[in-house]
C-alpha cells in the first residue's frame, strides 16, 4: 500500500469522506488511489476556488471537514481566496495540496514555490509529509487539527513521492479537544450585567446562532429585557418559523453606531467586538460607545452551548417563553423588480427546511429581515469578505445535504469569480436554485465611492465598477453548462419561475434583469 492510499483509508476511517478535486501530475496516485478505497467521493471542480469554497459550504452544513486536493503552490494560490473565507468562518478544512517529490524540489522546476509560506496566513495547521511512512499519520494529524474547535483551516502538503512509495497503511485520528467550559466567573458577570436593568446587548455567532443557542438567548433576552442581535455577517444562522428571530448588527458605520448607542454592556456569546469592515475617512473603526463595556460570556472556540445553558439557570430564564417566530408568509410582489419586491416574494417561496446561500450583496439586501418569519430553513453568508464565494458554498452545502433544497441568491460580479461551479452542479445532479441578480455592474462600490469621500468621480472611476459593454449572458452561461435557465424582467415572471426551480429536482439558474 503506498503513501497516497495510505493517506485515503486513513481519510475515510476518520470520518472525512467528501473530496473537492482539482488534481494535476503530482497528485495522480492520490487520484488513483480513490479507485482502491471505497467510502470516498470525490467531486471535480473547474477551479481550485471552488474546492476549497465547497469545502467551505460542505462542512457548515455537515458539521465535519471535507478535503481539498490542489495542486501545487499555483493550484493553493488560486483557492486562497477561499480559504481566507473559510479561516474566518472557523470551517474545518483538510487541505490537500501536491508537491514535487522531496529530491526533485532543488531543482526550481516552473511549478516549484514556497507551498508552507503560502498556506500559513490561510491555515490553522500547516504541515510537510517528509516521506510515505509519515504520511498517514500526517493525515489524521490534520483531521484532529481541523476538527479543533472552533474549527481550522489544516493544510497537509503531499510531495509526490511520499504519495508513490510504501506507506505504513491506515492509521487511527485521535480526538480533537473537547471545547473548554468557561468559567463560572463569567457567567456570574453575566448575569449581573443583564440584572442590572441598564441597557444591555447579547451579540450572537457561531454556535450561539444554530436552534438551540437562539432559544436559550431568547429566553434570557426575555427574563432580563436585554436586547438580542447577530454580529453582521453570519457564518450559520437557523431562521425562519420555530426559530428566535434575530437582526444582524449594520454592515453601514452609522447604522451599526445607532444600533449600539446608549449600551451600557454588550454581551459577547461566539462572537467578537465588533469593528467596521473597512476604514472610512472621519468615522471610528470601533462600532460601540466608547464607554459601552463589553463583557465575554464565551469565545467561539468555548462551549457556547454550555454557557448560554448555565447563563439561563444562573437567571431562572429557562421557563421564560423564546418568543420564536411565527409562520406568516407574505404575499407574493407584483409589478416592478425592485430589491424590496424581491424579498418579499423570495420570502413567500423560500421551501421548509432549505438551506439559503447569499451572496447576493446589494441587489436583494433586505431579504434577511424579510424572511424572519418565513417557513424555517438555514442561511450562510460569507464571512471573510472576498467576494466568488456563493457558488461553491452552494455546491458544498447541497452535497453535504442531498435531501435539502438549496437556494442560491448570487451577486452577477461575484459570479464570475467561479462561474464554473454550474458545470459540477449539473455533472453532480445538486439540487440547488440559483437567483442570480444582474444589475450590470459591482453596485455596492457605487456606495462605497461616496462611503470614502472620492471625489470628482470620472468616467475612468466609474467604468472600473460597471460590468457591461459586453453584457454578460448569464442565462446562456448555464445552458452552455448544461443547466435549465431562464431570464426575467418583471415579478409576475420572477414568481412563476422561482416556484418551478424550487420544487423541481436538479440545478437551475434564474437571471434576474434588474435595470
Amino acid at each position: 500500500m503506498n503513501g497516497a492510499e495510505s493517506l485515503v483509508r486513513t481519510l475515510v476511517a476518520g470520518g472525512v469522506d467528501t473530496c473537492f478535486a482539482n488534481p494535476g501530475t503530482s497528485e495522480m496516485h492520490f487520484v488513483a488511489a480513490l479507485d482502491r478505497v471505497d467510502g470516498m467521493r470525490c467531486v471535480l471542480v473547474l477551479f481550485e476556488g471552488i474546492a476549497t469554497g465547497a469545502a467551505d459550504g460542505y462542512a457548515r452544513m455537515a458539521d465535519k471537514p471535507a478535503a481539498t486536493l490542489l495542486h501545487l503552490g499555483p493550484g493553493l494560490a488560486n483557492g486562497l481566496a477561499n480559504l481566507h473565507n473559510a479561516t474566518k468562518a472557523s470551517t474545518p478544512i483538510v487541505n490537500i495540496v501536491g508537491d514535487h517529490a522531496t529530491y526533485h524540489r532543488s531543482y526550481d522546476a516552473p511549478l516549484t514555490s514556497d507551498i508552507e509560506g503560502a498556506a500559513a496566513p490561510f491555515s490553522g495547521w500547516v504541515h510537510t509529509s517528509p516521506d510515505a511512512t509519515r504520511v498517514a499519520a500526517d493525515g489524521a494529524a490534520a483531521i484532529t487539527a481541523a476538527r479543533t474547535a472552533p474549527g481550522r483551516v489544516a493544510t497537509l502538503i503531499l510531495p509526490a513521492d511520499t504519495a508513490w512509495n510504501e506507506g505504513s497503511g491506515p492509521v487511527a485520528v485521535a480526538e480533537a479537544p473537547k471545547r473548554t467550559r468557561v468559567s463560572q466567573d463569567c457567567i456570574e458577570d453575566t448575569a449581573k450585567a443583564l440584572r442590572s436593568g441598564e441597557p444591555t446587548m447579547m451579540l450572537l455567532g457561531g454556535l450561539g446562532l444554530r436552534e438551540c443557542g437562539l432559544d436559550l438567548a431568547g429566553r434570557i433576552c426575555a427574563k432580563t429585557g436585554a436586547k438580542i442581535m447577530s454580529q453582521t455577517f453570519p457564518g450559520r444562522i437557523e431562521r425562519g418559523a420555530g426559530r428566535v428571530a434575530v437582526d444582524r448588527l449594520p454592515y453601514p458605520v452609522n447604522q451599526a453606531r445607532a444600533s449600539l448607542a446608549g449600551l451600557k454592556h454588550i454581551v459577547l456569546v461566539g462572537s467578537r467586538i465588533p469593528v467596521a469592515f473597512f476604514a472610512y475617512p472621519d468615522k471610528p473603526s470601533l462600532m460601540a460607545s466608547e464607554d459601552t463595556e463589553f463583557l465575554t460570556l464565551a469565545r467561539s472556540e468555548e462551549d457556547v452551548l454550555d454557557a448560554l445553558e448555565r447563563l439561563a439557570n444562573e437567571l431562572d430564564a429557562q421557563s421564560f417563553p423564546s418568543q420564536a417566530a411565527k409562520l406568516a408568509l407574505p404575499s407574493l410582489a407584483t409589478g416592478t423588480i425592485t430589491g424590496a419586491n424581491i424579498s418579499q416574494s423570495l420570502s413567500a417561496l423560500i421551501p421548509e427546511n432549505a438551506i439559503v446561500v447569499d451572496e447576493s450583496i446589494s441587489a436583494s439586501a433586505s431579504f434577511f429581515a424579510a424572511s424572519w418569519n418565513s417557513q424555517p430553513h438555514t442561511y450562510l453568508q460569507n464571512m471573510g469578505g472576498s467576494i466568488g464565494l456563493g457558488m461553491p458554498m452552494a455546491t458544498g452545502a447541497a452535497i453535504a445535504c442531498p435531501n435539502r433544497p438549496v437556494l442560491n441568491l448570487q451577486a452577477d460580479g461575484s459570479s464570475m469569480y467561479a462561474i464554473q461551479s454550474l458545470w459540477t452542479q449539473v455533472r453532480e445532479g445538486l439540487n440547488i436554485t440559483t437567483v442570480l441578480f444582474n444589475n450590470k455592474s459591482y453596485a455596492c462600490l457605487r456606495d462605497e465611492l461616496a462611503n470614502v469621500g472620492a471625489q470628482n468621480v470620472g468616467r475612468k472611476a466609474l467604468d472600473m465598477l460597471d460590468l457591461s459593454r459586453p453584457d454578460i449572458d448569464f442565462a446562456g452561461l448555464a445552458r452552455s453548462m448544461g443547466m435549465a435557465a431562464a431570464r426575467v424582467t418583471t415579478m409576475e415572471e420572477f414568481n412563476v419561475v422561482v416556484a418551478r426551480g424550487l420544487s423541481t429536482p436538479g440545478p437551475c439558474l434564474i437571471e434576474v434583469q434588474i435595470t
